[in-house]
């Protein structure tokens, strides 16, 4: 009914528009004056001064001191109380589980690691998620009761129609069909779930690379190839989840790949994933091939090669594997058609700005269209720094909904 609270409109619905929108300035700018806050929202001085608080009252800004050089209450300096509430987030792999708390302003407080070797897991996941989970709130100084929302980032995702793990045979232990209900007990806070390779987007979005940009690809390439897809501004996730999962794509090049997933591999993954590198390095007469896990080995080579690009077989390594990574790039160009490419992943980013450039010139020779290749700024934990970015935005709209 007009006029009730809650209405949009009413003055309870303006109020806490006018919070939200103080509290978003002050995440990004920082301590900000009452004055400084009137001019950026458009509110009188009396009007932000209300706000500020009601907003102070309410938990969720806190005085910081006052402005160098301006004595007075005009000069009194705000900013968001970061302990107003503190957000989780866990990068689930074969080997770890990686884990860290961050209060609402952003700031990681707490990071654990918790490694998980084997392909049969030591512990039930419930108890790997749980540890992996109070080792960070520990080193954050804080009980698991704190932690308002917590988001999973794993490989293949979770299918919305069964709640089971897909595209992601490799990760022991996470396939029950009663794993989500027992997660769901174990954990006293929301909890959502996420493939990782589109938390790496949500990073780039938020924080690096893709910032401002509604379509875009993030093309990842670590211990496994995959890409994540954001049209009108949102993740594209598939019916089952499965959106992105390109490795399994057949690219020419390679022999075709079927039953893909019960070889956990297609035609994409064999053509250009990080197993590939080292053996095209030596086929190309590259010297000293690292040993060891193929996505460390192939970033070392990739690195050496930009560094060595002016000939030679590291210049022929990366002109082969930019054709190779183009190879697939062209047909998710050429159906989304999209205006940004992000190169993500411990691989991708190795090969830097000169992998980019060849990339980028072996695409225009082989799609219509013509996005623009960018290499991921989020270097640092991606998933793990997307999982949080997620959690945080949830959170924030719940605690900073003043109009309840």
């Amino acid at each position: 009914m007009a006029g009730t609270a809650g209405t949009p409109g009413t003055p309870r619905v303006l109020r806490a528009m006018n919070d939200r929108a103080a509290l978003d300035l002050l995440l990004e700018h920082g301590p900000l004056s009452r004055t400084r806050i009137g001019k950026l929202t458009g509110l009188s001085k009396p009007t932000a001064s209300q706000l500020l608080a009601r907003l102070e009252a309410a938990g969720l800004v806190r005085a910081t001191g006052t402005s160098e050089g301006r004595p007075g209450p005009s000069a009194q300096l705000y900013a968001v109380d970061p302990g107003a509430a503190y957000a989780a987030g866990l990068d689930v792999t074969p080997h770890r589980i990686r884990a860290a708390v961050a209060d609402v302003t952003g700031r990681t407080v707490g990071e654990y690691e918790l490694p998980t070797p084997g392909r049969r897991p030591a512990q039930p996941v419930v108890r790997q998620v749980t540890d992996a989970l109070d080792g960070a709130v520990k080193a954050a100084g804080l009980a698991r009761d704190d932690v308002h929302r917590l988001v999973i980032g794993t490989p293949g995702a979770f299918d919305p129609n069964t709640g089971r793990l897909r595209y992601a045979s490799h990760l022991p232990g996470w396939h029950s069909p009663t794993l989500l209900d027992e997660l769901a007990a174990a954990l006293p806070m929301p909890v959502e779930y996420e493939n990782d390779v589109n938390l790496a987007a949500v990073a780039e979005q938020r924080l690096g690379a893709a910032r401002g940009h509604t379509d875009f690809v993030l093309l990842w390439n670590q211990e496994g190839m995959g890409a994540a897809l954001v049209l009108g501004g949102r993740l594209h996730r598939g019916w089952t989840g499965g959106a992105g999962e390109v490795g399994f794509l057949p690219v020419p090049g390679t022999p075709l790949v079927r039953q893909v997933t019960k070889a956990n591999s297609g035609g994409y993954q064999e053509l250009a994933g990080s197993q590939a590198v080292p053996r095209l390095a030596r086929e190309l007469g590259v010297e000293d091939v690292p040993a060891g896990p193929h996505a460390e080995a192939a970033a070392r080579l990739l690195a050496r090669a930009a560094d060595h690009a002016g000939g030679g077989p590291h210049r022929r390594l990366l002109e082969t594997y930019a054709t190779r990574l183009a190879t697939g790039l062209a047909s998710l160009v050429s159906v989304l058609d999209p205006e940004l490419v992000v190169l993500s992943g411990s691989v991708l980013t190795a090969g830097g700005e000169v992998l980019r450039a060849l990339v980028q010139a072996e695409l225009e020779e082989l799609a219509a269209a013509r996005p623009r290749l960018v290499v991921g700024d989020v270097r640092e934990h991606p998933v793990l720094r997307g999982a949080l970015e997620s959690a945080l935005a949830a959170t924030r709209d719940e605690v900073f909904d003043t109009s309840r």
